[in-house]
């Protein structure tokens, strides 16, 4: 099988020293991914890991260098999961991580109920209200608006996954964080960790990171502002290093 389909590319994830194969017309992460992927707790030598909307795998290949557990990650775009499994191989992480070709929506019934200890969803953000504004590229349509699967869907399936104590985490846009917060105490999920990530200071958020425990006790914590660029419009340090590594 050749490594490269049609448009697609081969990027680096420099931190990490991994590669991802990516394409403008399917599907390419964003920075939204790689700051969840940083923002959750990840036990680092016992439990159960999962990740849902995986898309082409960037959050599962992103944890893989934070934990010796195996991880597996859940994406409903059978072209997704074949660009996804193709860097898997690339990467050799073959035994770390495994690939499910599914609909997050009943997965318990597949994986198992009350079973893991984290959940990490980077979910598509938009709903589906303005059929104006939907992508009509198929595959970036379903990515990010609510076609196949809702931010409820999200929310609920992460705790039918999680055992008492587990912990879900979430990105996505501060205009739903009130939905967000309702929907996760609906389904049991205690929102603990909340973090604004802002363009640059003085900007309004655009970006939210959650994170809550299945039916932990009340204790929300907002943490510092994550500013994403400084004053000249570089990286700011915390960025930079996430995305480089520190010391680059």
């Amino acid at each position: 099988m050749d490594l490269l389909k049609g448009d697609e590319r081969l990027d680096y994830l420099l931190a990490e020293d991994l590669r991802i194969i990516q394409s403008p017309t399917v599907f390419s992460f964003s920075l939204d991914a790689v700051l969840l992927a940083n923002f959750s707790y990840i036990p680092k030598h016992k439990g159960k890991i999962i990740d849902l909307c995986s898309g082409n795998g960037i959050i599962p290949l992103l944890l893989s260098k934070r934990t010796n557990i195996k991880i597996q990650a859940v994406e409903i775009q059978e072209r997704l999961v074949d660009m996804a499994q193709r860097s898997i191989d690339y990467n050799g992480l073959q035994t770390r991580i495994e690939f499910i070709h599914g609909d997050i929506r009943g997965l318990y019934k597949e994986v198992g109920h009350s079973c893991y200890d984290v959940v990490t969803c980077n979910p598509p953000y938009f709903t589906t209200d303005d059929r104006d504004k939907i992508n009509d590229n198929e595959h970036l349509a379903i990515a990010r608006h609510e076609i196949l699967c809702t931010l409820e869907d999200a929310i609920q399936s992460a705790s039918l996954l999680l055992k008492q104590g587990g912990k879900a985490a979430f990105v996505h846009r501060p205009g739903r964080l009130l939905e967000i917060l309702s929907l996760m105490r609906k389904y049991r999920l205690e929102p603990k960790r909340l973090r604004f990530v802002y363009p640059k200071e003085g900007r309004e958020a655009n970006t939210i990171l959650i994170e809550g425990a299945k039916d932990a006790k009340p204790d929300l914590k907002i943490l510092p502002p994550l500013y994403v660029f400084d004053q000249k419009n570089q990286y700011s340090k915390e960025v930079h290093e996430i995305l480089y590594g520190k010391g680059q």
